[in-house]
């Protein structure tokens, strides 16, 4: 025989469409509208803003080989040391920014065996900031250190004012994709059910043939020129049709 359950009282069943009864009153008077899971519309949109890069990177760097590691230590060593020198007496918060960068140093072996025929080593030296003709004068000054990599990127600064102004078109683009839509299916009007905000590009862009001219330079300054990057704002969300 089917398991019988007891009755619920007839007080508890009062109290309980009491209770439901409360909640719908409170909503209506708190001006809360029923929630659908239908009438919803996903939509995108985008803003975008391209600003000139105002920061520089130029990492100088040397390689030495040798028979003894302390040897091939010492000349990466003096060779750092010589260009610290030259960059700090020109180092600026900011604008120009020095800090050593990769210091390594591994035997060769010769013929593919365990025997270590010599050592090799490199080290760096790495220059960033917002002034880029000062940056590229110091680097020119550098003559123990030659240019191995050179990139431009935005600055913070830069960078948040110009998310911005992109976010700023971005949110405004999806709220007129959100009141056109809604027009179209014949709504009269939209509510936010769920955002996110999310930022793209401003990355680094390497000046190839300016790179190339700066190899062998002596005092002259290392020739760049900053190109231009696009900071997008991407909005992802759903409205709710009424």
């Amino acid at each position: 025989m089917p398991e019988k359950f007891p009755a619920i009282p007839k007080k508890i069943l009062i109290a309980l469409a009491s209770a439901a009864a409360t909640a719908v009153v409170q909503a209506q008077t708190l001006g809360v509208a029923p929630v659908h899971l239908n009438n919803v519309a996903q939509l995108s949109a985008d803003g975008s803003v391209e600003v000139v890069q105002d920061m520089l990177r130029i990492t100088l760097s040397t390689t030495k080989q040798g028979n003894n590691a302390q040897d091939v230590q010492g000349q990466l060593k003096q060779a750092v040391d010589s260009a610290l020198k030259v960059a700090k007496a020109e180092a600026r918060s900011g604008l120009l920014d020095v800090h050593t960068g990769q210091f390594s140093l591994y035997p060769n072996h010769a013929n593919n065996s365990n025997r270590i025929a010599g050592w090799q080593g490199t080290a760096q030296v790495v220059l960033t900031g917002r002034d880029v003709a000062r940056i590229s004068a110091v680097a020119g000054k550098i003559s123990t250190l030659t240019v191995s990599d050179m990139s431009f990127d935005i600055s913070p600064e830069l960078r948040q004012k110009t998310e911005a102004e992109a976010q700023a078109k971005a949110i405004a683009a999806f709220r007129q994709k959100a009141a056109e839509i809604t027009k179209l299916f014949g709504f009269n009007t939209y509510a936010l059910r769920e955002v996110s905000v999310q930022a793209e590009g401003g990355g680094g862009f390497a000046p190839r043939m300016a790179m190339a001219k700066a190899y062998g330079a002596d005092a002259a300054p290392v020739p760049v020129e900053p190109g231009k990057t696009t900071v997008r704002v991407v909005v992802n969300g759903s409205v709710q049709m009424q």
